[in-house]
């Protein structure tokens, strides 16, 4: 193989893991940078060609890379665009595909960081041999990818698989970064947490550790630690959390009846705190014809390594971008069958 590395690249609301992938799915080299740090959407991109160029030149690389896979928040595989984006710090849409393909001076194909991380589950972790199951991503958002007999679910404009946007709360439900109100990930992403632990503090009057910090700096790290020396009310939040996140694993069930969700991210790791709850309000809430049935895993893959495997398969299928007005267009367009 002429060219046998490709890049892998994992864009989250809060850094952004890429790294160097062989065709074993091995990752030679990785490194990262943090999302948030510029402003203008360019100056990323400048800093992200620097440090994968540095990367590259360290691990002789250079020209050897056959081209590029993203997985992003919102990310069209179709248009190569990221669309209506609520955790990043650039207005939207962005050619983001487009532009990085210009940039390096190889193809790019992208698509949502979710999905990423189900095809580098599927391919490489907890998802080998499953046919039927649903990746949930549990980080800065919400994030999902849906693979049903095998095949990652684009729906018929890219845009599929955003069930951390399911409302769970139709009444007085928190504001989502989405726009709407009652989101899962309003609740159980890393955000949500912190978010319930300020709500606890506010209305609850029993002690705790999380009183000592300043509430608007508090983390879900914190209430992790807190509820590990044993803080009655940050395992509280971590119970609500779980039970929340369990009721809604049950109804994403009636959709595809997948053999298993696998849970990937930071809040993931959170063990017996949020996996007793879930499972308890997963079973209770499931339609009886799914109980039973239904495993609930951890990714198998080292923190970011399921995204950027994920990513980098990609960049294998990667080729010269269309224009984006002709890709939308062709992504939108119906086929029309044969008769």
């Amino acid at each position: 193989m002429s060219k046998p590395y490709v890049i892998g690249i994992d864009m989250g609301g809060t850094n952004t893991v890429f790294g160097i992938v062989d065709a074993r799915g091995a990752v030679i080299a990785s490194s990262s940078i943090k999302t948030q740090k510029h402003h203008n959407i360019n100056d990323y991109i400048d800093e992200l060609h620097h440090e994968i160029t540095r990367l590259i030149e360290a691990n002789d690389a250079t020209d050897k890379i056959h081209g590029i896979g993203v997985g992003a928040p919102n990310a069209n595989y179709f248009t190569g665009y990221i669309e209506e984006n609520v955790n990043l710090p650039w207005p939207t849409p962005i050619p983001f595909a487009q532009m990085l393909s210009e940039k390096f001076g190889i193809p790019v194909a992208i698509t949502n960081d979710a999905n990423a991380a189900a095809i580098g589950e599927m391919t490489y972790g907890a998802a080998r041999g499953i046919k039927d199951f649903i990746m949930i991503t549990l980080g800065t958002g919400v994030g999902s990818g849906i693979v049903i007999n095998g095949q990652l679910v684009y729906g018929h404009d890219g845009n599929a698989g955003e069930l951390g946007h399911l409302i769970i709360k139709r009444n007085n439900g928190r504001l989502c970064g989405c726009g709407r109100t009652g989101c899962l990930e309003a609740y159980c992403s890393a955000t949500g947490v912190a978010r319930t632990a300020r709500e606890f503090l506010e209305i609850r009057t029993d002690k705790s550790i999380l009183r000592n910090i300043p509430v608007e700096s508090i983390t879900s790290k914190d209430v992790y630690d807190a509820a590990m020396a044993g803080d009655k009310l940050a395992k509280d939040i971590f119970e609500y959390t779980g039970t929340l996140l369990g009721e809604a694993l049950a109804d994403m069930t009636v959709f595809s009846s997948p053999s298993a969700f696998i849970l990937f991210g930071g809040l993931s790791k959170s063990g017996e705190l949020l996996m007793r709850p879930l499972r308890e309000a997963m079973e209770k809430n499931m339609f009886p014809a799914f109980k039973g049935k239904v495993n609930v895993l951890l990714s198998e893959l080292k923190e970011a390594d399921a995204a950027v495997l994920g990513a980098s398969a990609l960049g294998w299928e990667a080729k010269p971008l269309v224009s984006a007005p002709a890709a939308a267009v062709a992504a939108s367009t119906p086929i029309t069958p044969n008769v």
